[in-house]
């Protein structure tokens, strides 16, 4: 009898390549020419947020849109970014964009349900704390479940690791 394989569904980012960005949306924000005098800016916000300044709605917009093409050409999905609106705070605009980790519970009953329905028989998954545990006797069920799983969208930005 084959021994069971198996590998997890997570979803993290790569707090590294959004620093790079950041940084290198920051530098950009300071050199480019319709950011000067706007007094537009961006930075860490705690560990899970991004912080973006500007004295209009439409320049933070303009941030954010900087900092998206930057994450895109570092590889870091864009489902991983929750930005809420513009909110006037005295003489400025400040835009909240919060960084999302982890499968929720309610995600991760419905990429088990889809498993479960349309994926092969056999294939197990189980909830690991933030993260998705999908084990079966055969491998190539289980490149089957992921292509499933990246055929749907779920809006998350989710990775497959350890898989054995």
């Amino acid at each position: 009898m084959p021994a069971e394989s198996s590998f997890d569904i997570v979803s993290r980012i790569d707090r590294q390549e959004v620093d790079n960005a950041l940084n290198q949306a920051a530098k950009e924000i300071g050199t480019r020419f319709d950011f000067r005098g706007v007094g537009a800016s961006i930075a860490w916000s705690g560990d899970h947020a991004v912080d973006i300044r500007a004295n209009s709605e439409e320049r933070a917009k303009a941030v954010l849109d900087v900092f998206k093409e930057k994450l895109v050409k570092r590889g870091v999905s864009l489902k991983a970014l929750d930005p809420g609106d513009p909110k006037p705070s005295g003489k400025e605009y400040r835009l909240g964009v919060g960084l999302k980790e982890g499968i929720s519970a309610d995600d991760a009953r419905k990429i088990s349900k889809l498993i479960r329905d349309e994926g092969p028989k056999g294939v197990r998954a189980q909830v690991q704390g933030e993260e998705l545990r999908v084990s079966s006797k055969k491998k190539d069920d289980l490149q089957s479940v992921i292509s499933l799983v990246k055929g749907n969208d779920f809006g998350l930005a989710l990775q497959f690791v350890n898989y054995r």
